[in-house]
């Protein structure tokens, strides 16, 4: 067999691409922590924007109805989405705050940077119209690994916290003559002091 046959053979054994809700997306960090705050920092930007597209949202879900559904019903899918939103922003921000504790360095700033980042997934031209900007808005919804690689990531933190504050030695607790000499007043001082010189 040549080695293009077996390169070949090899490929075809290859697992098929992982599935869409293990994809990162376009642009996302792949390490857990900045992904989950560029999740953070998606998810901000879709519920900030809330307001915005909302008179455009009502518009297009009231011009193009389906049979037998009503307008409040659609709409209160909205803003049933926008509750869960702001319950998986806490959840995100439990995650980062925990790895960010157990960290042995700084990485907040890397964190923002990364939810500037998914914010800015958001940020659209002149060009983009009201109406192309609130079907984006109404077809969007938060990566499905968003949610997993968040819940492992604050796991794997809290677990890393925990050995840190474990082997981090305990100062010893106080005795009684550490207690006394600290109660005790200090000595004077029996230095000479020299007024200053005449002129």
């Amino acid at each position: 067999m040549t080695p293009f046959a077996i390169a070949l053979a090899l490929f075809a054994q290859q697992p098929d691409a992982a599935p869409a809700e293990d994809r990162i997306p376009n642009g996302a960090p792949t390490q857990d922590y900045p992904f989950v705050a560029w999740c953070y920092g998606s998810l901000r930007g879709y519920l900030d924007l809330h307001d915005e597209v909302m008179p455009e949202v009502t518009r297009i879900e009231s011009q193009f109805r389906k049979p037998g559904t009503r307008l409040e019903d659609d709409l209160k899918v909205y803003a049933d989405m926008q509750k869960d939103g702001r319950d998986k922003l806490k959840t995100f921000q439990a995650a980062l705050t925990a790895a960010e504790k157990a960290s042995v360095r700084p990485i907040n700033a890397v964190g923002g940077n990364a939810v500037r980042q998914g914010r800015l997934t958001w940020n659209t031209g002149p060009e983009v119209s009201k109406a192309r900007k609130a079907q984006e808005w109404m077809s969007w919804a938060l990566p499905a690994r968003c949610d997993t690689v968040a819940a492992s990531l604050e796991a794997r933190s809290k677990l890393m916290g925990a050995t840190l504050r474990a082997n981090t030695p305990k100062a010893p607790p106080p005795s009684a003559t550490d207690e006394t000499a600290t109660e005790a007043p200090p000595a004077e001082s029996t230095a000479k002091v020299e007024p200053p010189a005449q002129r």
